[in-house]
């Protein structure tokens, strides 16, 4: 089946503005995110979508091709969904602009799965390491059943329990924003017209397919990701990428 990425890259982000330009080491952000892409499909299969002539223009500098989105897209999400109207593919793998240390074999691990299970999204998810804190609510925490299939996401600490003994033995998961979806799914998305409120609650995108009664497969990911929320998260990657021996 044929799949496309498409990276949403926003300029006016409230939290961090001009996050996709933010340079690691010698290279922006989007840039690291749309050469690991790469590494999966080929350039050719690869489209980052933006409302943003800076950004149209830094990815081109890199010869990566671009879609123009509307400025009023609410998610990265949306803008994925906007882009699909464009670009006729199977398989949309969504991945987010601030995820630069995530790594090819787990974009691959995701198409795979969506291959296995058509009609769920797809939606990875790793362990929150010893030097992470759980606590922190710039890290969506996941809830999954027996089937691996997404209960339910958080900012807070999920799940919670009032054993402390037994809350404190507890393994906790976040969310690793690479998505798989199909044009319905997609469709579906866009058209519920607005953020629903519990979505806008936690402000966690994937959180409105449960109004839609989608279900989402979830898919363990290699550990070491790290999305950048906050400015302050830059040096932490930087640092990872230096101890890995990655300069450029």
């Amino acid at each position: 089946m044929k799949a496309v990425i498409i990276i949403p890259a926003r300029y006016k982000s409230s939290r961090f503005p001009g996050k996709p330009l933010e340079r690691i080491l010698n290279k922006e952000m989007i840039i690291w995110v749309a050469e690991v892409c790469e590494k999966v499909l080929g350039k050719k299969l690869v489209y980052i979508a933006t409302d943003d002539d800076r950004i149209h223009a830094k990815v081109k500098e890199f010869g990566f091709q671009t879609i123009s989105t509307s400025e009023l897209c609410l998610t990265g999400t949306d803008r994925v969904a906007e882009s699909s109207k464009k670009i006729n593919s199977e398989i949309y793998i969504n991945v987010q602009g601030d995820e630069p240390l995530i790594k090819p074999q787990d974009i691959k691990k995701i198409i795979d799965e969506k291959l296995k299970y058509p009609n769920q999204v797809v939606c990875g998810y790793t362990e929150i390491l010893k030097n992470e804190n759980p606590l922190d609510k710039n890290i969506p925490k996941v809830v999954l059943n027996e089937n691996d299939e997404l209960i339910y996401i958080s900012r807070s600490l999920v799940p919670g329990s009032k054993d402390k003994n037994l809350l404190n033995k507890n393994k906790f998961f976040k969310q690793v924003c690479i998505y798989a979806f199909n044009k319905r799914e997609l469709n579906q998305f866009y058209m519920f017209g607005k953020k629903s409120t519990i979505e806008r609650l936690e402000d966690i995108e994937i959180l409105r397919f449960f109004e839609l009664n989608i279900k989402i497969k979830m898919v363990k990911t290699t550990s070491g990701s790290l999305a950048v929320d906050q400015k302050d998260d830059i040096k932490k990657v930087e640092n990872f990428l230096k101890k890995n021996g990655k300069k450029n």
